[in-house]
């Protein structure tokens, strides 16, 4: 459990303090953990129960319509998530009927470059002042059956909300593949 105080009006919008970063870092990798393990239960409690989770796709666009090559809300997604239907989800891998995942799939979770901030709660609906924005950068590596290979390379940014016993949890997670067209054969894996 962090040691960090409130953040003052200055701090909002600034940078995490060092302590911070190391939490929300450690935070990441012990989530990378648990989905490389198959501990979707386990990863579930890291998630709010008011959790967005969203994976917009991505179009090729010309240097002026960079701002349409990102699907908007309500338009093409591979996830749009609440945590009921993630644990909907994960409750089918174990059900026999996921036949994508069986034999399961076996991944690396790797994040970096993560960057902490303290939110503004003027800015958005439902951020409270204890929150903070976090961006990371993630390279997932999928193996499946012989030889089933895929590389996801994307950003996240997350809303990270502290739980009343001082843990973290993601409130809101956008996920961007660096990749507009997905060549795997599924999307089975969580970022």
């Amino acid at each position: 459990m962090s040691t960090t105080t409130e953040p003052t009006r200055s701090q909002v919008g600034a940078r995490a303090d060092r302590d911070t970063h190391f939490e929300v870092e450690q935070f990441y990798y012990e989530e990378a953990d648990l989905l490389d393990a198959g501990r979707y239960t386990d990863w579930l409690d890291l998630l709010a129960d008011d959790l967005d989770y969203w994976m917009p796709t991505r179009t090729n666009r010309l240097r002026r319509q960079q701002s349409l090559s990102v699907a908007a809300r309500g338009e093409a997604a591979f996830y749009d998530e609440t945590k009921d239907s993630l644990a909907w989800r994960i409750r089918r891998f174990d059900s026999g009927m996921a036949w994508a995942e069986d034999p399961p799939s076996r991944t690396r979770h790797l994040v970096t470059n993560v960057m902490v901030r303290h939110a503004d709660p003027a800015e958005h609906d439902g951020v409270g002042e204890n929150d903070l924005w976090a961006q990371s950068a993630f390279l997932v590596y999928r193996n499946r059956l012989e030889r089933e290979e895929n590389v996801f390379a994307g950003s996240r940014t997350d809303l990270l909300r502290r739980t009343t016993g001082g843990r973290l949890q993601v409130a809101r997670r956008t996920i961007l593949l660096d990749q507009n067209i997905l060549l795997a054969k599924n999307i089975s894996t969580f970022f």
